[in-house]
């Protein structure tokens, strides 16, 4: 039983290795067509021309450029949102607003290119008196907004990590709040704020379907470089574009896997980085240390300071929870008259102009339960392993490097090496089983880690009663240590649900079909999922507004349902703990 853990924890490492070298070897051609620096700074990105040109250059600078602008938005609300949690906000309004800023996190990508497309475009486009709304400020807003539950998670249990004696002693010298805030906690955080900027950076780089709807997508550098309201045009969005359409075999198609290539050694930097921030944090080494604030030429009174600065995160947090209740008031409000019986029931008619949604909502189904089939045995496997068998070695530090790294990978790439290896090389064409290989390789890292987690908090001593006893460790394992830990287990795997059923991007180039009017179980036929089904209505089908908006709806609804129950599921396992 061992070697079977072993198997599973080594899968996830071999299977990053897997992922990168078939993209690889599969871009070669271009490589040696174009060359690696013709490639990587050409900015000239033409495939299908008289004269094709292969250079991504403008499209990396568009992908920095979009990251950089989401942060410039993101890390100031998003650190005085952490602020307000942490040290401000009394428990029984913490434990109010807190989950409401998760919420964001668990609104699906796709959904926010559609408030993106129909409201924030239009929007920047009256406001600044353009032609259109669709640029890098939009993208940069969206992709902003959706990393801010992750950066103040993390910015939060950071400030919360810091000892209680460093504020008490600040107070103590007779400091403000504000001063002990600003000048003692926040520095002593700072490792920990840099990691939640780090991971928040990688969750901007990686989104495929917000940046794609709203980007404008147009392979140039803005000119002036501060042009935020130029259209652009990322990796990303490059590689949803155009894949589908693409001739397998051609350096048209070579090329597309070469910038999955670049993407992903990007986001597999950025990871690294962010591991190596959280080694420091566990091992007590700050990062670095935040400057204090300059002394003003006009010396302002201490408590006037605090009541601004108090003042500012108050407004951060709120414009914070305005931004969520804009975007799901907007979609429920012209969402829900739309929804009827027959809408959840029947088939899509006239392109999705009229029918309903109901085999989307089945093959959604079909897709994430088949995910977690595969993943979970895996998942747990794996997480068995590290708790109970792993020492610490090289061959445990290399796995759970491969966990970490599977974990930061992009969805599209994914949904780039399920196109390329099932799709085309298998034989397989689009079908169900390659949509949920993909989707279980994406969610294996997230039921990994909520399995060891679970594993961490059954204690030592029902392990050495068993023992004791005179069973074998497998059976400890399998008669004690899994049935305690089983609540948890069943969080991660509820919590991997979510994800995996907001998901597009894995799925478009594997496993979908825009309409599909009967419903079969077999594997190897595609079938309609609600992501891909509201991002076709939204991009190519006009007049379907209101379908629009009810299938937006049912996709909020059927994901957040499946939070609620893993946060139910959460709260019984911490109440049985106690």
């Amino acid at each position: 039983m061992r070697g079977v853990w072993f198997t599973s924890a080594l899968f996830a490492s071999l299977a990053v290795i897997f992922i990168l070298g078939y993209l690889l070897i599969t871009a070669l051609p271009v490589f040696f067509e174009v060359g690696l620096t013709g490639f990587l700074f050409g900015t000239d990105w033409n495939p299908t021309g008289t004269n094709p040109s292969y250079g991504i250059g403008a499209l990396i600078v568009g992908t920095l450029l979009v990251t950089a602008g989401a942060m410039l938005f993101s890390v100031p609300l998003g650190l005085l949102s952490a602020v307000f949690l942490a040290y401000v906000a009394p428990k029984k309004l913490r434990d109010a607003v807190k989950p409401a800023i998760e919420l964001l996190a668990g609104i699906p990508s796709v959904v926010y290119g559609f408030f993106g497309m129909l409201v924030l475009c239009s929007f920047l486009q009256k406001v600044f008196d353009v032609p259109s709304g669709f640029s890098w400020a939009a993208a940069s807003i969206l992709l902003g907004i959706m990393a801010l539950p992750t950066i103040v998670s993390i910015s939060e249990d950071a400030l919360s990590a810091v000892p209680k004696d460093f504020r008490e002693a600040s107070l103590g010298l007779g400091a403000t709040r504000f001063q002990t805030i600003s000048r003692v906690l926040l520095p002593a955080a700072a490792s920990g704020i840099s990691a939640a900027v780090v991971l928040g950076m990688g969750r901007a780089l990686g989104e495929t379907m917000a940046v794609m709807m709203v980007a404008g997508n147009s392979a140039v550098i803005p000119s002036p470089l501060w042009d935020v309201l130029s259209p652009i045009r990322t990796l990303t969005a490059t590689l949803g574009i155009e894949l589908a359409e693409v001739s397998a075999g051609s350096m048209h198609y070579y090329a597309l896997f070469g910038i999955a290539v670049v993407l992903l050694a990007i986001t597999l930097a950025v990871n690294l980085a962010s591991r190596f921030v959280t080694r420091r944090i566990e091992t007590g080494k700050q990062l670095f240390t935040l400057p204090t604030l300059p002394e003003l030429p006009v010396r302002i009174p201490p408590r006037v300071t605090e009541k601004i600065a108090f003042a500012c995160i108050y407004l951060g947090t709120f414009a914070v929870l305005a931004i969520l209740a804009v975007i799901l008031g907007n979609i429920f409000i012209n969402g829900i008259p739309a929804i009827s019986w027959e809408f959840l029931t029947e088939s899509p008619k006239d392109l999705g102009r009229a029918g309903g949604i109901f085999p989307a909502i089945v093959g959604t189904v079909e897709l994430v339960f088949g995910a977690i089939l595969i993943a979970l045995p895996i998942g747990a496997g794996a997480a068995v392993y590290l708790h109970e068998y792993a020492k610490a070695s090289h061959i445990t530090a290399g796995i759970r490097t491969g966990i970490d790294l599977l974990s930061g990978t992009p969805s599209v790439v994914f949904g780039v090496f399920g196109f390329a290896f099932f799709v085309i090389f298998l034989g397989w064409g689009i079908c169900l089983l390659a949509g949920m290989i993909c989707l279980a390789l994406m969610i294996l890292p997230t039921i990994i880690k909520t399995t060891e987690e679970a594993l961490k908090s059954v204690p030592d001593s029902l392990r050495e009663a068993s023992l004791g006893l005179g069973a074998t460790k497998t059976q400890t394992i399998f008669r004690a240590v899994l049935p305690a830990a089983a609540s948890g287990i069943i969080t991660g795997a509820v919590l991997s649900l979510g994800r995996a059923a907001g998901e597009t991007a894995p799925i478009m180039f594997t496993a979908v079909v825009f309409s599909k009017r009967f419903i079969t179980p077999d594997l190897f036929e595609p079938v309609m999922a609600l992501p891909f089904h509201l991002y076709v209505l939204t991009t190519s089908v006009p007049n379907t507004e209101p379908q629009q908006y009810a299938t937006a709806v049912v996709l909020i609804c059927m994901v957040a349902a499946i939070y609620v129950t893993a946060a139910i599921l959460r709260r019984k396992f911490q109440r049985n703990l106690a």
